[in-house]
């Protein structure tokens, strides 16, 4: 995952909408149009504070770019400290109201949100396609995977439920989860709607207020988002939107009416945001990079094994599959998301299927995002393809093979954008192409005798986010789970993502933090326990019989 960049982006000419495809022209002038804090025919991204979508005064800018044309849809402000202070005083002051509204008030706000998300999906999925660069099915994907964390929020009047219990006659203990404050939220470039939704729903029914960074390459998502939740009757100030890179993200670290922060995003910023917020006292949670591993046994559905894998590191079929319940091969990210298999270990014999998983891939269709039969479109800016080209390259000087080689990719009618085709590298654990994460279309094969050789290889890899094992036996099944030094476990199930009743669970490098995302880890992260010792004798009660009784000294 990546960090925002350091420094504004080159100005670009502004292109006209001449510029777009012909199939997405229409949705550009239709985001433009209809919605108050985006744009995606020349204008400004707007700040969202104290519930109103205001025009920055920044003097820095970054161009936000179509990556399949380098047309420039909009700019997004450096956000002044004045703004960010007063971001952050409309959500202290919103808590003031906010946390005390009873959770039945929260958990309506989260009922109409939903409906808001499935009424405007397709504004969400276009944003995403226009700015990011995803087809449009797996923009509808990123939107759905968020929605279901919102519809599993809805059940906050169970999940926030506390204990109590009589620990002595008339003495009673009761916990109660109570919200933190203000919190914070960074989310990267690769899925625009869904972390945005992994944190808005979750701080505001447990009682909190949000100052939400979404990435500044592709903001519209959650511009959108923030209207939406207007529309759901969220009060002014309870979320709030401000943009930016570095400068930013040190002031939410820094600022101390803010408790909490949730980041996805790349290893360095990672480290360096959790470094810095929790010496600062707050609460980080951050989910980093990754190196997901799939072990290809030769007793597995062939098929099934193969359509999985190439879904999961090119076109997502199983990430799709498990959301829209499709058994067809569904597009991806172009392989920018860090629970992508980037890696398949082929054990014994599974090592002949490699030419026909290479023929799987090359049948892959790459285009812009918006076009019919799209597998998966570009990535998100010219020096992500640089990177991706570089790593690829470095297989070839360490000694690697590259089977199929999508550098030199031409997709007609897109001659401008950031694509690189599919791509099989065979290489060992020692290269550089393994070690690092690749961020792009790249599916790196690496072979092993025997399931505890595969094994070995994961343990030993430096990130914990998820591995998944193909096979037909359960006694093999069985030792895999038992013995992998992974968070995330799929068992025939290439991405096994956990749907948002569970809670992720990447470990090792992969992140920082104790706390999880969503499901009960996330009500936990934005709750602290409120414990209450209360005695009141039942023989103090005041309204009693009057007694007749003769007074007595015992």
């Amino acid at each position: 995952m990546s960090f925002a960049r350091l420094s504004p982006i080159a100005r670009r000419p502004y292109a006209t909408l001449s510029g777009l495809s012909q199939t997405a022209r229409p949705w550009a002038e239709k985001l433009s149009a209809e919605w108050k804090g985006t744009h995606a025919t020349g204008g400004n991204t707007k700040n969202y504070i104290g519930g109103e979508f205001v025009e920055s005064k920044a003097t820095v800018w970054h161009d936000v770019v179509d990556p399949s044309t380098q047309t420039v849809l909009t700019r997004v402000p450096e956000t002044t400290t004045t703004e960010f202070e007063q971001a952050v005083d409309a959500a202290s002051q919103a808590y003031k109201t906010w946390s005390r509204q009873s959770v039945l008030s929260r958990q309506r706000f989260a009922i109409e949100l939903q409906n808001q998300i499935r009424q405007n999906a397709g504004a969400l999925a276009a944003s995403i396609v226009l700015e990011q660069g995803k087809t449009l099915a797996d923009a509808h994907g990123d939107v759905l995977r968020g929605l279901q964390v919102v519809e599993t929020a809805i059940g906050i009047t169970s999940t926030l439920l506390g204990d109590k219990i009589e620990v002595s006659k008339d003495m009673d203990t009761e916990v109660r989860k109570v919200p933190l404050g203000v919190c914070a939220s960074i989310a990267p470039f690769n899925f625009p709607a869904m972390i945005p939704l992994w944190t808005i729903p979750m701080a505001a029914v447990t009682g909190n207020t949000l100052v939400l960074k979404p990435s500044e390459r592709d903001p519209g998502a959650a511009m959108i988002i923030a209207e939406l939740c207007e529309r759901s009757g969220l009060p002014a100030g309870v979320v709030n939107v401000v943009h930016g890179t570095a400068s930013t993200v040190n002031a939410i670290c820094d600022h101390p009416a803010i408790k909490a922060i949730s980041f996805v995003g790349g290893d360095r910023a990672g480290r360096h945001i959790y470094e810095r917020g929790t010496s600062n006292g707050k609460r980080v949670q951050a989910n980093m990079g990754a190196k997901n591993h799939a072990v290809l046994m030769s007793d597995a559905n062939k098929n099934l094994a193969l359509n999985s894998i190439i879904g999961a590191a090119f076109g997502g079929k199983a990430f799709f599959s498990y959301t829209f319940r499709k058994s067809e091969l569904c597009p991806s990210a172009a392989g920018q998301r860090c629970m992508a298999i980037s890696v398949v270990v082929l054990v014994g014999t599974a090592q002949s299927w490699l030419p026909e998983l290479i023929e799987r891939a090359r049948k892959l269709q790459v285009n812009g995002g918006f076009e019919n039969g799209a597998d998966f479109g570009p990535l998100i800016s010219p020096s992500a393809k640089s990177r991706v080209e570089r790593l690829i390259s470095s297989a070839t000087e360490e000694g690697g093979r590259i089977h199929l080689d999508g550098r030199r990719i031409t997709v007609p009618g897109y001659p401008n954008g950031n694509f690189i085709g599919p791509t099989i590298i065979e290489a060992t654990t020692t290269m550089q192409c393994y070690h690092e994460e690749i961020f792009g279309p790249v599916l790196t094969v690496v072979s092993a005798d025997t399931l505890d050789d595969a094994l070995d290889i994961i343990n030993a890899n430096h990130y914990g986010n998820g591995a998944a094992i193909f096979t037909q036996s359960g006694a093999t099944a069985r030792k895999f789970e038992t013995e992998v030094n992974v968070g995330q476990i799929g068992v025939n199930v290439p991405i096994p993502v956990p749907l948002p009743m569970f809670a992720w669970s990447g470990n090792k490098g992969s992140v920082l933090g104790d706390i999880g995302f969503y499901g009960k880890s996330g009500i936990n992260f934005y709750t602290q326990n409120k414990t209450t010792t209360s005695l009141w004798r039942a023989e103090d009660a005041v309204g009693n019989r009057a007694s007749v009784n003769m007074p007595t000294l015992n």
